[in-house]
Parts: C-alpha cells; structure tokens; sequence
C-alpha cells in the first residue's frame, strides 16, 4: 500500500485549512502514492471530546490529498451523517474532481491498529463502488458507535486514527454505443432440431425416428460426411437411415451436441435413476462416448471422459477403464490405473471380481501390466 498522506482534524471542526508549501507533503503524500493503484490515507482525530457532541449531519472535511493521479478528500462526521446514524461516526471518501470514465474502488475503512482489515487481499475481495464525478462518496455510515469507541482501547489521550485503504482496480468503461450481442446460433440451431423445419434425412435407432439435416450433420462429423455425402451414401431415397447398436436416447443426445456444441443432459427418466445411485448415469456416459468415437465427434469425447472422471469409485473403475482402453482414451485410463494403485488389496481384489474386470483381462492384457508396473512401484 502506498501511503497517500495523513489529515488531523484538531478539535473545533470546520474544513481543515491549506497546509503550507513545505507540509503539503506530508498532507497530500509523497511521490509514490502516485504509482500503483493501492493506497492508504490516514485521519488523525485529536480532541474527540471536543467534536463528538456537534449536532447530527455536522461535517468535518480533511485536506484534499492525490492518489492514482486523482485528488480525494475524507469526510468525517462524529455524530453520523444522517437521523439514522446518529450516536455512530460517519466517514465517507469523496473524489474531488471530474473524471472522464467512473473509477472502480475497493474501499475499506478501519481504525489504525485493526491490521486484519488492512490487507490487501482483504481489500480486494470487498466489491467495487464506482466514484463517476467530483462529489462522488462511498463510505460507512455507521463506522464505529461512539459509546463504544469511548470504551474502547483505540481512544487514547482523547485522540484516535481512522485508516482508509483504497485500491482503484481501473476506470469502469464508457458504455458503448454499439453493443454487439452474445452469439445465439446454438439456440437457433437447437430449435432448428426440434422443429424439424428443412430436414431432409431420418434415422431409424431402435423403435424411434429422428429426423434431421444432411448439412449440419456433415459439417460436425466426417463419418456423417461419407455416410451422407460420400461414394457410398446412404438415405437418398424416402427410406430412413437404420442405426444400429445404439440406444435412442444417446442418438438422441449426439444430435443435441452436433446442433449445439454443448454437453447433452440426460432425460428425465435416467435421472430419476440417478438419484438412486449413480449406475446408471456411468451407463450413459459410457454409451455416449462410444458413440461420440463411432462418428468421430473428438469435443464430446472428451467431455464425457471429463465426466467419467468425476465417477470413479470402486463400484465403477472396471467398466470405466474397459471403455477407456477399448476406446483408447489415454486421460481416462490413468486415472483409472492411479485410483487402482492406491486401493487395497481387499477392495482390488473385489474390483477384479467383477465381469467388466474380466472382460479386461480377456481382451487387453497391456492394461494389466500397466497396473502391475504402477502396483510395482509403490514397492
């Protein structure tokens, strides 16, 4: 924090004068509150006794002091600024002059000896309040009661220290005049989807039928290119396009993702099953990953082995590692490995007792050595 000067208000009230050339230093800080953007101003309150008793709204300025490269003044009230505070002191930081674009200021006022409300990642996380123009005053209304700061160990010798810690995080930007809106293709797309406006190609996956456009599925998926639009392309004629060896409603999904580039949610049926137990959505991430390898849609792969990763326990690990080296997911099979390294023997004992387990250990015997050689290191 760079210190930006101090201001001593000395019993009768009022503005405080000018101080002389040779002071104006120690008042308005010395050089290095102009750098950086963390500054702290402190106000000196000598004779309280004197001033506390000035009627309610009653405003003591301190001396006008720059930092940042702006000019600031602290307001002080020692019996509240408004009927609501009286009792309280009030103390407000005023900008005292126009600016060409709001400031952004994270404020804070303490007394002098109160250090933890002086640090800086303290200061930060308070939220911003703009100053927009000469006049403008952020502050705290009811800063301290003066009843309490009477009882309290920060008057001494009738005299105590207001800090204010300021940080102007930058000069808030001009409105402009030209707002360019979020891009909402996705939303377009989607309801392009649901509408089935155009579609010039359906697809039979089990007992239902999609309907869709040749175009954007071409455009996502170079499977769909040469399935489409390829030597040996198919649904040119009425007759729909059968899809085999997948469920309707992971299709379902992947048209949602080709639309709209974002992960699919399950439907409401499989998440009713979820909240039972999270077999089922494991299920589902894992089908939906083959499916997004099948028409090579690399961005929903890897979002649903992102996914995958969130759901490995010793109830799911084999099933997902099978899916992982089948599909020649690297990512997720060493976490799958690691988690194995870690367990005991007891609970890999009861993950290799399982059918996925077997399954592994029947078609890729490189994964087991790759859980032999991580078993082999813990040694």
């Amino acid at each position: 924090m760079s210190f930006a000067g101090v201001s001593v208000v000395a019993g009768g009230g009022g503005r405080l004068p000018r101080p002389s050339a040779e002071s104006d230093t120690i008042y308005s800080g010395s050089s290095a509150a102009s750098r950086g953007s963390s500054y702290y101003h402190l106000l000196v309150v000598e004779g309280y006794s004197r001033i506390k008793d000035l009627p309610n709204g009653g405003t003591i300025m301190g001396r006008t002091f720059k930092a940042g490269g702006y000019r600031w003044v602290l307001r002080f009230h020692p019996n509240g600024y408004s009927p609501e505070d009286v009792g309280f002191i009030s103390v407000y930081l005023v900008l005292d002059q126009d600016v060409a674009r709001p400031l952004k200021v994270h404020l804070q006022f303490s007394l002098v000896d109160e250090v933890s409300k002086q640090d800086q990642a303290f200061i930060r996380a308070i939220k911003a309040c703009d100053f927009s123009g000469s006049g403008s005053t952020w502050g705290r209304s009811c800063f301290i009661k003066g009843e309490d700061l009477e009882n309290s160990e920060h008057l001494k010798d009738d005299c105590f220290t207001i800090r204010c810690d300021f940080i102007i995080a930058q000069a808030a930007a001009a409105a402009p005049l030209v707002k360019v809106p979020s891009s909402n293709i996705s939303e377009h797309l989607s309801h392009l989807l649901m509408t089935k406006v155009g579609a010039d190609v359906t697809f039979e996956v089990g007992h239902e039928t999609f309907a869709a456009h040749r175009c954007v599925l071409a455009s996502r998926s170079a499977v769909f290119m040469a399935q489409l639009f390829g030597p040996m392309k198919e649904g040119t004629t009425a007759a729909a396009i059968r899809i085999q060896d997948m469920e309707p409603d992971i299709f379902k999904a992947l048209l949602g993702f080709i639309y709209t580039d974002l992960m699919p949610e399950m439907e409401a049926e499989r998440e009713a099953e979820v909240e039972e137990g999270g077999a089922e959505e494991v299920t589902w991430l894992r089908h939906l990953l083959a499916a997004a390898d099948r028409f090579d849609l690399q961005r929903l792969k890897s979002m649903c082995e992102e996914r995958l990763l969130e759901h490995i326990d010793l109830s799911s690990v084999s099933a997902i590692l099978a899916v992982a080296a089948q599909l020649q997911c690297c990512g997720l099979k060493e976490a799958c490995l690691e988690f194995l390294k870690v367990q005991s023997a007891a609970d890999l004992g009861q993950v290799m007792a399982t059918s996925d387990w077997e399954h592994i250990g029947a078609t890729d015997h490189s994964v087991l050595n790759q859980l032999i050689a991580k078993l082999a290191s813990k040694v």
